[in-house]
């Protein structure tokens, strides 16, 4: 969608006010991306995209189904420290992207909306902390969705290699998304160091891994069989389910028991 193409009462940034009046919003949505660079032939907004897109389409679909949903413009930058050995790598700390998220979401409940949802589109971001005590300090509900996670019982049936970053998963999304941002030819079979400790490589000791040092071209997997017709399979799954769960979240009310079933007795 281009800028001033459609207006979206769904969307905050193409809605206006004739319009906002007289419709009362359950959900508020806010997607998460991020600026670094993704091997050498993706675009440094490669989380961004896929985070504008999954929250976009998303918030159509749940739209259709209830008509309360609200769309906020998504975040470019987030957690980046460990990528910063590449140049213009854009990193903001974590307590400064809570505290931003956190006043954006305090303006939105002076305007009546306790149900949110962050769709994150970067795994550099940890919100777990941040969701537990905003809950604790305002009468919201906060919910998040690491929106790549959403699919992943389907990604063996979509792509035939695995990705961490910038693979065959992320080079197929571009593809589909911003395929003239896309140069294809310059793709590079990543080297990656492994760890040295056994620990390490079983995975029940962790660390915070320093992209510069581990791999040569930022990128932990191979992009080769990347093709746009898997990326919108992918992304079709992704926001049909998360499309789902928010009309199924803007149209439940808030009572003693929610988010929680109530207890059936027997």
């Amino acid at each position: 969608m281009s800028f001033g193409e459609d207006i979206n009462e769904w969307d905050l940034a193409t809605t206006n006010l004739s319009r906002v009046r007289g419709q009362l919003y359950e959900v508020a949505v806010l997607g998460v991306g991020s600026m670094e660079p993704h091997n050498l032939h993706l675009p440094y907004g490669e989380d961004f995209f896929q985070a504008d897109a999954v929250s976009r389409e998303s918030c159509a679909k749940a739209w259709a189904k209830c008509p309360s949903i609200l769309r906020l413009p998504t975040m470019p930058f987030s957690v980046d420290c460990n990528l910063m050995g590449f140049p213009m790598t854009v990193s903001v700390s974590q307590a400064t992207v809570n505290a931003f998220i956190g006043e954006l979401f305090t303006s939105m409940r002076r305007h009546g909306l306790r149900k949110f949802v962050l769709i994150n589109g970067h795994g550099g971001n940890s919100f777990t902390s941040f969701v537990r005590q905003f809950q604790h300090d305002l009468d919201v509900h906060v919910f998040l969705i690491d929106w790549w996670e959403v699919c992943r019982d389907c990604y063996d049936q979509i792509f035939t290699r695995p990705d961490e970053h910038a693979g065959q998963c992320e080079t197929s999304l571009a593809l589909e998304l911003v395929p003239g941002l896309v140069e294809l030819h310059k793709a590079v079979a990543p080297k990656v160091k492994t760890f040295r400790f056994e620990a390490m490589r079983r995975g029940w000791v962790s660390t915070i891994r320093d992209f510069a040092r581990m791999t040569d071209c930022c990128s932990l997997s191979n992009p080769q069989g990347a093709n746009k017709e898997a990326g919108r399979r992918y992304l079709d799954v992704a926001t049909d389910r998360i499309g789902s769960f928010l009309a199924e979240l803007a149209s439940t009310p808030i009572d003693e028991d929610f988010p929680f079933a109530p207890i059936q007795e027997k």
